[in-house]
């Protein structure tokens, strides 16, 4: 079954970004201290609020 070169196209998107954001989090966890790991989560946390209330306001 073919597929749409639209289709295939935000897929590729999609996973790129996907990859991208595991990518970000994880070198924000290994370049955090021991002691930050905790304050490194929450504020991952708090980015991922802030980009979807900004997202909203579009």
């Amino acid at each position: 079954m073919p597929f749409d070169p639209m289709t295939l196209a935000l897929f590729a998107v999609l996973v790129t970004a996907l990859v991208c954001a595991t990518v970000v989090c994880v070198v924000a966890l290994c370049r955090a201290h021991r002691t930050d790991a905790v304050a490194v989560v929450r504020a991952l946390a708090d980015l991922v609020a802030v980009f979807t209330r900004y997202r909203r306001k579009q």
